[in-house]
């Protein structure tokens, strides 16, 4: 194995190199990876335009960025070893967010809260390079069946799985999911799994409520664009139209738009369960109609991260229950990673999730 490694150094907004740097060395409980794949994902472009810092002591760089990866394990630590948990060769995908598993919060089981948690591409380096180092405890198993390709879309569907498991669909339930984005057309293929029986998506781009369509959304509306054919001028009366005044049942928000988080309370009948997932602004605040809430008695809950869904989120591809493969439009070599962002950013060529490869 050679001693340095290609990597895509992050220094600070819109300044980052494509590097040789030292190919890591591993702790007893770490597992070094050659890394195939590394999704760009949305929070990946915040960092590199500095609209959110990094969680490293001082919140900037250097570090690698990249935290949607799958690799081949080619160094394990002696830990592992000794419990023949991981081996040369195998294919895995790791969770980046990693748990102490010792603090109090982590014992109670809320691990996706670890007040000591490492987080690869956030606070420590990600894949946007040729390897990567992750503890064991944040690595699985990729099925036979499942590609390396579909495999570097597990973290984010293992958010959406979280989120959508507690939304506490029931048979025969009318749902709506407002953002129509990657992970959004994901919750879709869940929705619509576990039981729903109408499945709505929302969003502002036709492209991407095409694919709502295809992910088994039932219906799907256009909120911005009145040329298209999907508007409506009103969702809240298009709600009620499609379900007989009743309003959803269910309703989940990946997209940071304060708006639709708003759109979802108005959406939302008796009883209903409404998930925020989406990250807003540091500053924004959401307006609850207070009476309407309490008398309907409504549910509403905020999810965060993966905590133990992993496993659910790699049998739901290695099955079938979700295609993955669909959403990957574009794929990038490292060296061009600066671009990519950029163009991910500007929607170029109608793109939806793009992988990096390292190494070609």
């Amino acid at each position: 194995m050679p001693e340095t490694m290609k990597a895509q150094v992050f220094y600070e907004p819109e300044k980052m190199e494509m590097e040789d740097i030292e190919i890591p060395r591993i702790a007893d409980d770490e597992v070094l990876l050659k890394v195939k794949h590394c999704g760009i994902c949305g929070s990946d472009i915040a960092y590199y335009y500095g609209d959110s810092s990094l969680e490293t002591e001082t919140g900037k760089g250097p570090l690698v960025l990249g935290h949607e990866l799958c690799g081949e394990v080619v160094e394990v630590g002696a830990i592992p070893k000794r419990l023949g948990l991981f081996a040369p060769g195998d294919r895995v995908a790791a969770d980046p967010v990693q748990y102490c598993n010792a603090c109090e919060i982590c014992k109670r089981g809320y691990v996706n809260l670890c007040e000591n948690k490492a987080v690869l591409g956030v606070s420590h380096n990600g894949g946007f390079a040729d390897y990567c180092v992750s503890q064991y405890t944040g690595l699985h198993q990729i099925p036979e069946n499942v590609s390396y390709e579909e495999a570097a879309m597990t973290e984010p569907l293992a958010d959406a799985v979280y989120a959508v498991q507690k939304m506490a669909i029931q048979p025969g339930d009318f749902a709506v999911v407002i953002g129509a984005g990657v992970i959004g057309a994901m919750m879709v293929q869940l929705i619509k799994a576990s039981g729903a029986g109408e499945v709505v998506f929302v969003g502002t781009r036709d492209y991407r409520l095409e694919l709502g369509k295809t992910s088994g959304a039932t219906v799907v509306l256009n909120t911005a664009d009145s040329n298209s054919p999907y508007y409506t001028a009103d969702l809240k009366e298009t709600v009620a139209d499609l379900t007989g005044g009743k309003f959803a049942d269910a309703v989940v928000t990946p997209t940071g738009s304060v708006e639709a988080m708003e759109d979802a309370l108005e959406i939302s009948g008796r009883r209903s369960r409404i998930v925020y997932f989406g990250l807003p602004a540091d500053d924004a605040v959401i307006r609850v109609p207070a009476l309407n809430s309490i008398i309907w008695d409504k549910a509403i809950q905020f999810s965060w991260l993966a905590p133990h869904t992993w496993p659910t989120a790699l049998n739901a591809i290695a099955t079938g229950l979700v295609d993955v493969t669909s959403l990957h439009t574009h794929t990038i070599p490292l060296e061009d990673l600066v671009q990519g962002i950029a163009d991910v950013k500007a929607r170029k060529d109608n793109v939806l999730k793009a992988l990096v490869t390292p190494g070609g």
